[in-house]
């Protein structure tokens, strides 16, 4: 199997609509060099009109840092303000570790696989649900 060069923080993002419900789905390794992408295809996601719902697909995600889990932060932030629902689904790794030890894994909608993280944010809304009320450990109060 040949491989093409890439660099050590090579990230790519698919992303479909479907049933109105944004998904992107990532791959590779998200960190300082790569957050940029991620940052641009959450900042569209999260502004489009109409959106109701978004979930990011991390299954493929081989590395995170903590600039990548900032990227994902800003993004509930972002959706919080829009009124849009977001998903996180295939968290594992180091993200999952980084998550834990923050308690950022309290905040956000996490689920095991893309499909249950889609019937998440496709059903009808839930009381109890992570939201505003949350304050993010470190984070700044901006929105």
């Amino acid at each position: 199997m040949a491989s093409q060069p890439q660099s050590a923080t090579a990230l790519t993002i698919s992303s479909q609509t479907r049933d109105g419900v944004v998904i992107l789905r990532a791959r590779g390794e998200l960190d300082l060099g790569s957050a940029p992408v991620l940052r641009d295809r959450l900042r569209e996601a999260t502004e489009r009109p109409a959106a109701p719902a978004l979930v990011v697909d991390l299954a493929e995600v081989s590395f995170c840092d903590s600039v990548g889990m900032s990227e994902l932060v800003l993004a509930l932030h972002r959706s919080e303000d829009q009124g849009l629902r977001l998903a996180l689904s295939g968290v594992h790794g180091s993200l999952e570790r980084l998550l834990l030890a923050t308690g950022l894994h309290n905040v956000f909608d996490i689920h095991p696989t893309f499909v249950d993280a889609f019937r998440a944010v496709t059903a009808p809304r839930r009381p109890g649900r992570p939201g505003r009320a949350v304050t993010v450990p470190g984070g700044s109060s901006e929105g």
